[in-house]
């Protein structure tokens, strides 16, 4: 299910640098042809864009079954910017650090994760996340 839709030659909302149809766009669409993000960190950049643009189906799909909610429903945030601290993948295992800075009801935030990611059946997967505290 669609929220939003961006337009390919738009800057990507994960603040890559590229367009969204050079960085997330291109793992958003072809997820049905089972084209994947090929990194933890493009993974975690597509599901930032996903979450920005309301791509609830896309989330779920980049969820690993084991800690998948089944059901998401998104809050009311406007999503602000992303900045990748850290990216390893090693294996079978990945794990990304990040800092998304978002708006709720006019007040700014910020959420600072480290991600978990897995390969399996050719495909990155999205595990869990622990939250850091304060920098």
């Amino acid at each position: 299910m669609k929220k939003n839709a961006l337009a390919a030659h738009a800057a990507c909302p994960c603040d890559s640098g590229l367009t969204y149809g050079d960085c997330c766009g291109r793992w958003h669409a072809g997820l049905a042809q089972g084209v994947h993000a090929p990194t933890p960190e493009a993974l975690m950049r597509a599901r930032y864009s996903a979450y920005g643009l309301g791509l609830i189906d896309y989330l779920l799909a980049s969820w690993h079954p084991s800690t998948s909610p089944g059901e998401l429903e998104l809050p009311p945030l406007k999503w602000l910017g992303l900045e990748v601290r850290h990216a390893q993948a090693t294996g079978d295992a990945g794990v990304v650090e990040f800092v998304a800075r978002y708006r709720d009801s006019g007040r700014g935030g910020r959420m600072h994760e480290i991600s978990r990611f897995v390969f399996e059946d050719g495909r990155w997967l999205y595990i869990d996340g622990d939250q850091v505290g304060p920098d």
